[in-house]
């Protein structure tokens, strides 16, 4: 059975579509209290990691005003009158405030940094399982890239807006506070000399914000794309180097990736631009106090240690607003993240279990389709009242043109879709109101392209059995005739899988396949055509391990290859979503209707009766 997961879109867009499918770009808001309230909920479990953090920076930015202050002491009161046991006793509290600044530090990026990783792990954690959730649906038609680009690269941009942003942000305003009180304190004059630059900085973070909040959108939805983009290439490499179009594939991911780079760029540059304006502000503000600064205390109205002091002060003033600046550029990347990430939170499945759904014990494996029809979407039937019932133990083969529907009768089975109109039952009972997990269980799918998972070959086929032991496994190996090839790799039933199965061949993965269906022990199997694509001594393995596999279950099976459905109990011809012939081999070829059709195209014309 072919349940393509993720391909959905790409064929919708086409081969240089995925760029085209990011086009859309939303201003979003510049702090949206929604998202902050909900991503908040992830700081929650943590609290106490997050309070250290925030009393070990309230202990650095004290420390920090107080350095200054030292200072000023040291100058006016101990230099000045030559008091050198005072000097002494200041320079040591003033070093050992930049050992407690060092110690507050470490500390602080210790905590955020475990907390950072708790929460990473924890939104990758409950976006995987909400993704395993969500109907089959979503997947047909998303990029798997940009969803992998959700759980990656936008949440990291949150974590670090959480874990690192916030406290800083809050630490960083305390210090500002406690920086303009100490200059208020010490020069009102030359405080408000100072803060006469801070029309033109709030002109420039306006400007800025207005301008970053597209440009950070924009970086999130590219790199997504460029993520998509990648993943549909490498999985399509065969294709592209049968096809001889490597240049043109890498003409249009340069396309994708030069999108993103300039997207990149342009966010980039607003911070580059702005950072360097927050500099020359300083500078300026240092100038205008030391000027008048200066000649204040060339005229004995302001000592040389407040002076100091001061422009220490100045200096540390311009250093909590530079980094707010760069957490708003982390803030501006999080929202937009945040925003994707929830919108996929949200993204509720079209299938899921009804209140009071019954678990669904083991069951006899009758199937019914009662008057069934389904769409993909309104407009385009798939299926137009279907009916049909396959007994316990029975075998149904589907047969039919391409998109006839016989696929998406064994995902409605499978409840990977919920019909539109009419019922599907097993052991009369309508899969509606039983528990989905309780269903699929009993369920054992065998489909056309065999899907491996990384891991051993044991391990793979215990996947519908975990816990199974290795008599097992070997029972199902040798059942399925996969026994003897598996015993001949050099590290047998230990033999590490490598990515796609590509180390084994295709009919060796299908054998594998079978063996982890049997092992499963489902009471109904969905089987798309298993001997597709091998030779045909594989074949003959294939279809002996199949007849053990059917013997006392319940199948239905998608046939491309009328010669695997001759001893089918019931035989169903689907066209255009509808049921137009039903009966034995003997009996549809002699109705000399469809069945026959395709029969003779299959075997007469290439001369398969001699």
């Amino acid at each position: 059975m072919s349940f393509s997961i993720g391909t959905g879109n790409l064929q919708a867009h086409g081969p240089g579509g995925t760029l085209r499918a990011f086009g859309n770009i939303q201003e979003g808001k510049a702090f949206d209290l929604k998202v902050i309230f909900r991503l908040f909920a992830y700081l929650k479990p943590h609290w106490h990691r997050m309070l250290g953090a925030f009393l070990l920076m309230v202990a650095a930015a004290g420390l920090s005003l107080l350095a200054p202050y030292l200072i000023k002491l040291a100058i006016d009161v101990h230099i000045v009158a030559g008091d050198l046991g005072g000097l002494s006793v200041t320079a040591g509290l003033l070093a050992a405030t930049f050992v407690g600044l060092y110690f507050a530090h470490a500390g602080q990026r210790y905590l955020l940094s475990w907390v950072g990783q708790k929460v990473l792990a924890t939104l990758r954690q409950e976006l995987f399982s909400h993704l395993q959730d969500i109907h089959l649906g979503y997947h047909d038609t998303h990029i798997v890239g940009v969803t992998v680009s959700r759980v990656i690269n936008d949440v990291a941009i949150i974590n670090e807006f959480l874990s690192q942003g916030l406290v800083t942000f809050v630490g960083d305003a305390l210090l500002l506070g406690g920086i303009v009180a100490m200059m208020m304190s010490l020069s009102p004059t030359l405080a408000l000399l100072t803060f006469s630059v801070m029309p033109l900085m709030l002109v420039a973070t306006y400007l800025f914000a207005r301008k970053a909040r597209v440009a950070f959108s924009a970086t999130r939805s590219r790199i997504a794309a460029v993520v998509g983009d990648l993943a549909q290439h490498l999985d399509g490499m065969r294709v592209i180097q049968a096809f001889a179009q490597e240049k043109a594939t890498q003409k249009r991911f340069e396309r994708v990736n030069r999108s993103n780079r300039d997207s990149h760029v342009r966010a980039m540059s607003l911070s580059f631009v702005f950072l360097p304006v927050v500099e020359f502000l300083a500078v300026l503000a240092t100038a205008v106090v030391l000027w008048f600064g200066g000649r204040r205390v060339a005229a004995d109205q302001m000592t040389l240690g407040t002076m100091v002091a001061f422009l220490a002060y100045v200096t540390r003033f311009f250093l909590p607003i530079q980094e707010l600046s760069q957490i708003y550029t982390t803030m501006q990347a999080a929202m937009a993240g945040g925003e994707k990430v929830l919108n996929l939170m949200d993204t509720r499945p079209m299938v899921s279990d009804a209140p009071g759904a019954i678990k669904l014990d083991r069951i006899g494996g009758k199937v019914e389709f009662r008057d069934v029809s389904f769409s993909y979407s309104p407009d385009e039937p798939v299926l137009q009242g279907v009916s049909v019932v396959v007994e316990p133990g029975q075998n149904l083969a589907l047969v039919g043109q391409t998109g006839a529907g016989k696929t998406t009768m064994a995902n409605l089975t499978a409840r990977f879709y919920d019909v539109v109109d009419g019922a599907i039952l097993i052991d009369d009972r309508d899969i509606r109101q039983v528990e989905q997990r309780s269903l699929r269980s009993q369920m054992g799918l065998v489909s056309q392209d065999p899907i491996l998972f990384a891991g051993t070959i044991a391990e793979n086929i215990r996947f519908g059995s975990p816990d199974a032991p290795d008599e097992a496994v070997f029972r199902a190996a040798r059942a399925a005739n996969a026994h003897d090839f598996v015993s001949r790799l050099p590290e047998g039933y230990e033999t590490a899988v490598q990515e796609g199965g590509v180390n084994l061949s295709n009919g060796q993965r299908q054998l594998l396949c079978i063996a982890r269906a049997l092992l499963a022990d489902p009471r109904i199997i969905l089987l798309d055509e298993a001997t597709a694509s091998v030779d045909t001594l594989t074949e003959a393995l294939i279809q002996e391990a199949l007849e053990r596999l059917f013997a006392e279950r319940t199948s239905i099976v998608i046939a491309h290859r009328l010669s695997t459905v001759r001893n089918a109990d019931k035989i169903c011809v689907l066209d255009q979503g509808r049921i137009m012939e039903r009966g034995t081999h003997e009996e549809l070829l002699a109705g000399r209707g469809i069945y026959r059709e395709l029969y003779d195209r299959q075997f007469i014309s290439v001369g398969e009766e001699r």
